[in-house]
């Protein structure tokens, strides 16, 4: 269950004095908590308890929330976090505490619960509403628009149609581009990854004949010797490809006996295996199809191919980097506006990125009523049917135009430095893709599960855009304090000036 609360504490409005301890109100966390919305935030959290009525209450949402942006900030752990709020009075003010105290106010597997708690549809929505990418929508929900009512009893709109007079101009410019987010997997081989998966199956079958599912007699698995083919192969500082299809044949064939004799066991015994078991011998058939499959078609390639046994989900995506031609993590692909980013999409599966921007530009005008001027992008972006559907709505797209260039020498220069200033303009996209992956966990996602991942990309993309406020917030303040006393000091000159006059 879970208990709302009315919005912020109120002693946390103006904070002097915070259990004892007084409170500097320029520190980064006191700022950062009066830009963060929690009331829209506790909207949204509460909305996940809706039809629970009973059991213990949740920790509120503030906390929760707090804790995951903490923790993205400094890239603990989650035991460290937590020993960081105890003896941080700034951070037990930011998750909402109405005093300091110095016990731990959660446990550290708390923060696991925050995780899957926290949907990445909330997180995205709460990033919206940082970047006032909803304001628009927002304020049309609050305030319909009063059209005239016609003869007919419809309405009569503003604009003119045909004629386009009074239509909202373009305004804004959409950075586009994706990358991907590499998860924190063992670097997959074939012949690791089924002698992993033939370890787990021997482990099924040991389980099962201790639990007297095998009728006494224990099938025979021959693990010691699939053990040693495996080492064979795995301690040979330059095995040949004959060597490694060899081995291969071997762990398959080692495989298949133990499918075989966990399909028998759980035919007798439907029950026997647990849940998570379950989902592993899943994961393991169909590797072991997958794998099959390429051995037999003598290829490397597989559709929806598995990478990790713990993982499932995570899936190979090909970059083509020098440093890493192929990636194991998930696709997102980014947009920015003003500085602010946000995830327009995120996929397990490899995508191509140019079939998602006219859903972004669509986007992009259902939260601010209108298209944006220019769109920068790389060329995976300018096809022929975004450009036709860019140029219907009149949005330029950087780049060079299709076809061959203009004859008149002025007009061409002028085009090639207008791409050399864009492409300038887009790297600001790619500045964010650095800073996410070295400063924060975007360069390598550490949780396990798919929902938890997400939730930490999303984390990530709203811890930056809400540092990347304040950061804004003090160069206004620091802006306006010179402003202040360059005024000051000329009042004081003409008053000297005037003196001496």
């Amino acid at each position: 269950m879970y208990k709302r609360r009315g919005g912020q504490i109120s002693a946390l409005e103006s904070p002097i004095f915070f259990g004892g301890v007084k409170m500097d109100s320029n520190n980064q966390w006191v700022k950062l908590a009066k830009e963060t919305p929690w009331e829209y935030i506790e909207e949204k959290y509460a909305r996940r308890f809706e039809g629970v009525p009973t059991g213990n209450p949740a920790k509120p949402s503030r906390m929760a929330i707090g804790t995951l942006i903490i923790k993205e900030r400094y890239q603990f752990s989650d035991e460290d976090i937590l020993e960081e709020i105890r003896m941080n009075p700034y951070l037990q003010y930011y998750i909402g505490l109405c005093e300091f105290s110095h016990e731990a106010p959660f446990h550290a597997s708390t923060i696991t619960r925050f995780r899957q708690r926290v949907t990445p549809e909330m997180l995205r929505e709460i990033n919206d509403m940082v970047i006032g990418r909803i304001k628009a929508q927002a304020q049309e929900e609050r305030d319909p628009p009063d059209e005239p009512p016609t003869a007919d009893g419809g309405s009569v709109g503003t604009d003119d149609e045909e004629t386009g007079e009074g239509a909202q101009q373009n305004e804004g410019t959409l950075i586009l581009d994706a990358t991907c987010v590499p998860q924190n997997i063992r670097f997959p081989t074939d012949i690791s990854l089924l002698n992993e998966a033939r370890e787990k199956l021997e482990a099924m079958i040991d389980d099962l004949h201790a639990s007297g599912n095998t009728g006494g007699k224990k099938p025979r698995t021959y693990r010691k010797r699939a053990r040693w083919d495996y080492l064979r192969y795995a301690r040979n500082r330059k095995p040949s490809q004959k060597l490694l299809r060899k081995s291969l044949g071997k762990q398959l064939r080692y495989m298949a006996r133990d499918l075989s004799y966990l399909k028998a066991i759980l035919g007798q015994h439907p029950d026997a295996l647990n849940a998570r078991q379950s989902a592993l011998l899943s994961t393991i058939q169909t590797l072991h199809e997958q794998q099959r499959e390429m051995y037999d078609k003598r290829t490397h390639t597989v559709q929806d191919r598995i990478v990790s046994l713990s993982q499932p989900h995570v899936r190979p995506i090909v970059r083509g980097k020098v440093s890493a031609p192929v990636e194991f993590g998930a696709k997102i692909e980014m947009s920015m506006v003003g500085g602010y980013a946000r995830i327009e999409k995120l996929s397990w599966d490899a995508f191509n990125e140019g079939g998602t921007l006219q859903d972004s530009v669509e986007r992009f005008k259902a939260d601010t009523g209108h298209y944006p001027a220019r769109i920068l992008a790389d060329k995976l972006f300018r096809t022929r049917d975004n450009l036709s559907y860019c140029k219907e709505r009149g949005i330029r797209m950087s780049g060079p135009k299709l076809g061959r260039p203009p004859k008149d020498k002025a007009v061409y220069r002028e085009q090639q430095r207008l791409e050399r200033v864009e492409s300038g303009e887009r790297s600001a996209i790619e500045c964010e893709f650095g800073v996410g992956k070295r400063r924060y966990s975007l360069g390598l996602i550490m949780t396990r599960m798919k929902h938890t991942s997400e939730v930490a990309i999303y984390t990530a993309v709203l811890t930056m855009n809400l540092l990347r406020k304040l950061r804004l917030l003090f160069d206004s303040f620091g802006c306006h304090r010179k402003t202040w006393i360059l005024l000051r000091v000329s009042l004081i000159l003409a008053l000297v000036d005037a003196a001496f006059a």
